[in-house]
């Protein structure tokens, strides 16, 4: 594999969080909102290489919300990849989409290889760990051996959850093993980015010198509340209808640029009764 000059185009989304027929998660409807994603992706990003999930395909990680995502995601024109958050259920996803999406690791790990480029995309879901995410030893192993094999191009890698903490509220869900997950990515001498979801709100930065950023994703959005000196913040923060959100990845042999794009330019903040 050699490094090409070549302009890689890809799109994320995140935070689907799609119900049963009937069903609302918080007083939205899910799967409307991801059919405005597709028919966006569609009309504006019909030349990108592929599209990512990356993660909470499913609120509550049941059939018949996997059927039902399954149905919507065929709209969509470009060739999909997915991977699972912490409101999957790894069981049931593989039970309906089949063994063969699951990596030797047992978890939906999996690489992309175009255009000089390698894309790395992560299962950070456990659904033990409260909200959390985790990468299994086999995952971080199989991490170091295609980052080994894949030194000499640069390397993007997708995940649902965060890597750091974002010095918010919601900073106890963060990916547990993010240092020993550092500790493996920074021994690649081109790490891109790291791009996730999970934390429903637009972040950039840098942890342990990885670049990062997440998008705010398909589902509701999180009014930031961040960390202050001056005393405690209120509780609960405010959740709003929007942006939907989505991100385009421009990548080549230079450089790396993520677009945040909004699909859904709306928002009211949600009545807290819908989160109990």
């Amino acid at each position: 594999m050699n490094k090409g000059d070549a302009l890689l185009k890809f799109i994320v989304l995140a935070d689907l969080h799609i119900v049963a027929e009937g069903s609302l998660s918080h007083g939205l409807d899910t799967t409307d909102r991801l059919n405005k994603a597709i028919d966006f992706v569609n009309t504006n990003h019909a030349d990108a290489d592929f599209v990512i999930v990356a993660g909470d395909l499913a609120d509550r990680g049941d059939l018949p919300a996997y059927q039902r995502f399954e149905k919507a995601i065929t709209r969509l024109e470009l060739p999909v990849h997915l991977t699972l958050g912490n409101h999957d259920d790894r069981t049931n996803f593989l039970s309906h989409f089949g063994p063969d999406l699951a990596a030797e690791t047992g978890n939906v790990d999996h690489v992309i290889d175009l255009k000089g480029q390698r894309i790395i995309v992560l299962d950070s879901s456990d659904r033990s760990v409260g909200g959390s995410g985790l990468l299994e030893t086999s995952q971080l192993a199989w991490l170091q051996a295609r980052l080994d094999e894949a030194r000499d191009v640069p390397v993007i890698i997708v995940l649902h959850h965060n890597i750091t903490r974002l010095h918010t509220q919601n900073d106890f869900i963060i990916l547990k093993d993010n240092a020993e997950f550092a500790g493996i990515v920074g021994s690649h001498p081109d790490i891109r980015q790291v791009i996730s979801g999970h934390v429903h709100m637009t972040t950039a930065g840098t942890y342990k010198g990885i670049p990062f950023c997440t998008l705010a994703g398909c589902h509701y959005s999180i009014d930031p509340t961040l960390e202050s000196r001056s005393g405690p913040r209120p509780s609960p923060v405010a959740r709003r209808e929007g942006p939907g959100e989505l991100a385009v990845v421009l990548s080549d042999g230079e450089a790396t640029v993520v677009h945040m794009e909004k699909f859904i330019d709306r928002h009211l903040v949600i009545a807290q009764e819908l989160f109990p």
